[in-house]
């Protein structure tokens, strides 16, 4: 054989056997990865905790099943209803009945609204709701029931919700959310607030006869952030406008004595992922007072617990903090100890924030306590001494490594986040490093027990990884300062935050720098696809419906409105705003093997985003893959395509990360 036949038949079969490896590689990875995903344990999912106005009995909802118990104690109690869908619990005024609403099976939304004694007994059907409903409130009288809306609703509202695909005319159609009301004498159902205006919460005033309600006029996905605070005639559906905030508006509960009107106010990235100032302003109008200015934490929910006293529940420099002030305010923030509770376990309800369930006094308040190792369990009792009431987890144990709130200097600022260890951490090995950034902006990583969840990361620390979830400017933790830090700065100085966290957690940690990578969905996709632009340290990234061009962006998604308070204008007013923090425009910077995820009926990012970047970095010849997922919206809602999501993220870190090493 010639010695150029010989050379080419070498190089050929090295070719043949490298293939072989990596393919063999591969395969490691994914049964590796497949393994660590089926050792995650089980919870139980306790969605929803409701104590009664007198203080002295708990519902709380497990997996769809009502419980009822004394909030001293005892044998739980279930409700019996053929439904095992419960949610949205609401107790009477006088604490002797409660309510909630069931959803039935089928294609399109459809919900029953029931009622029982206190003690659960006697459950009867109140209204049979074609169409979309939530949060059911009785009237302070007891005579009535409210609840929000939508007949004829082809889908569950929200833009995180599958979109409706396009056909017809566009925009012909509007679904417009309303207060309807069932009089529980007749069982008569009423539609009450205009069929032109979409209301988002509310809550009735003392005397039964007007509510307070969030509303605005148009596309209930897209208006959330214009929406403003009225009051609503319960007789004709007359609104009159009380106040016009400058930022995002929501939690708006009335004083026991009518007169005041109390909110939460701030800059917000999405509905139902609250962050902000405590506000109160009088149900006749006029200037709103901020009660909490300054204060270096970010209420997330609130109660009155008397008329001039509010029990606050909010994040605390990535905790959770519980507070009860006065409508006079907190006062001097430098001096303020007004914290008669400060858990480094988080209490959240659900993945959106913490909040909790208060008796009518404030007295006693009930809680879902949970952390990244601790699963969900109802607590009750004082504010912040509550003691364990449920034991719906007690067998589940975290197979995963320890959780750890740490903190680093960006700049001339503190930034914090949450940095979960490798199982059987060795500080005298090396591991790689995933940044798991979180989305929003105005969000915050927190210590919440995620296994299982799309995205979740707790299988990276049996693979033997670090997870940093960092909080960089624009979370919330920090006050409404910190969490506007970000307007008209998208990609800067939240970059600088993060990558000054990944150099802090090498210095303090046993990190491999060339194994580091990073993860993010929405706006962490966003970031993802920015931070690749900005920087090559990364050996793999993952993007999950991300965001890589404003422009076309603005012009795709359902829910322009929310761009307005962090750019100030427009896209096509202020074009140059949005094209400095424009990832498409430094594409051909990036060098990151990049995994794009995306759902196919995505409002909110829409999939042509993620399209979009696919195409640029093949173009640029950068390794990468796509995956679409059918009839997914902007969060994952079957099991097996959030399964999937979270394996072909895991996967792709293994094998970047092998070729590294390699």
């Amino acid at each position: 054989m010639k010695p150029a036949r010989f050379g080419i038949a070498i190089l050929s079969l090295l070719f043949v056997l490298l293939n072989m490896i990596l393919l063999n590689m591969a395969a490691i990875a994914q049964d590796r990865v497949a393994a660590a995903l089926d050792s995650l344990p089980s919870i139980r999912k306790i969605d929803q905790v409701a104590i009664s106005p007198d203080g002295t009995k708990l519902v709380y909802i497990v997996e769809g099943e009502l419980w009822v118990t004394a909030v001293t104690g005892g044998t739980p109690q279930p409700i019996a209803v053929e439904q095992k869908t419960a949610r949205d619990i609401t107790w009477s005024a006088d604490s002797r009945r409660l309510a909630w609403l069931t959803d039935l099976p089928g294609d399109k939304p459809a919900s029953q609204l029931w009622a029982a004694s206190a003690d659960g007994r006697n459950p009867v059907k109140v209204a049979d709701l074609k169409g979309y409903a939530q949060a059911p409130l009785y009237s302070p009288d007891g005579a009535r029931l409210a609840v929000l809306f939508i007949e004829d609703m082809p889908r569950i509202a929200g833009p995180l919700q599958p979109i409706t695909p396009l056909a017809g005319v566009v925009g012909e159609k509007i679904f417009e959310q309303r207060i309807a009301v069932i009089d529980l004498a007749t069982k008569t159902l009423t539609q009450v607030t205009p069929p032109e205006v979409y209301v988002y919460e509310y809550d009735w005033m003392p005397n039964s006869k007007s509510w307070a309600a969030i509303a605005a006029h148009g596309s209930g996905d897209n208006n959330w952030w214009i929406a403003r605070l009225y009051s609503v005639d319960a007789e004709n559906g007359n609104m009159r406008e009380i106040y016009k905030p400058k930022w995002q508006i929501t939690e708006p509960h009335v004083s026991p004595d009518g007169k005041s009107i109390a909110f939460i106010e701030g800059l917000m990235s999405d509905a139902g992922v609250t962050g902000g100032d405590v506000y109160v302003v009088s149900t006749t109008g006029g200037g709103a007072r901020n009660l909490t200015a300054g204060m270096k934490a970010s209420p997330s929910s609130l109660a009155w617990t008397g008329s001039d006293r509010i029990g606050i529940v909010a994040n605390v420099d990535g905790n959770s903090g519980y507070a009860s002030i006065t409508t006079a305010g907190y006062g001097d923030s430098s001096t303020w100890n007004g914290w008669t509770g400060r858990e480094l376990i988080a209490t959240t309800t659900d993945a959106s924030g913490p909040s909790a369930s208060f008796s009518r006094d404030g007295s006693v308040s009930a809680v879902v306590r949970q952390a990244a190792s601790t699963a969900p369990e109802v607590w009750t009792g004082p504010m912040g001494e509550w003691k364990q009431i449920t034991h719906v987890n007690s067998d589940v144990k975290a197979t995963w490594g320890e959780s750890r709130n740490v903190h680093w200097v960006s700049g001339d600022i503190s930034v914090e986040g949450w940095l979960m260890l490798p199982k059987d951490y060795d500080p005298a090995k090396k591991y790689p490093l995933i940044v798991s950034v979180h989305g929003g902006p105005s969000s915050a990583c927190m210590s919440k027990w995620q296994a299982g969840n799309m995205g979740s990361m707790a299988a990276a620390s049996l693979l033997g990884w670090f997870v940093l979830c960092p909080n960089p400017r624009g979370s919330y933790g920090q006050g409404e300062a910190f969490t506007q830090a970000n307007i008209k700065d998208f990609g800067d100085g939240d970059y600088r935050d993060i990558m000054a966290g990944v150099d802090a957690m090498i210095k303090q940690y046993p990190i491999d720098a060339s194994w580091v990578g990073i993860r993010g969905h929405s706006y962490g996709g966003y970031m993802t696809m920015w931070m690749e632009t900005q920087t090559a340290r990364f050996a793999a990234a993952v993007a999950g419906a991300g965001l890589s061009d404003w422009q076309s962006y603005y012009g795709l998604n359902d829910i322009d409105e929310w761009m307005i308070p962090f750019f100030g204008a427009s896209v096509y007013d202020d074009p140059a705003v949005y094209e400095k923090s424009d990832p498409i425009r430094f594409v051909k910077n990036v060098k990151t093997p990049t995994l794009i995820l995306v759902g196919d009926r995505d409002g909110e990012v829409p999939m042509e985003q993620s399209i979009e970047w696919y195409h640029a970095l093949e173009t640029m010849e950068v390794p990468t893959e796509m995956v679409v997922y059918p009839d997914e919206g902007h969060v994952f809602y079957k099991p097996a395509d959030a399964r999937d999501y979270s394996q072909r993220m895991l996967q792709w870190f293994e094998e970047w990360f092998a070729k590294v090493k390699n």
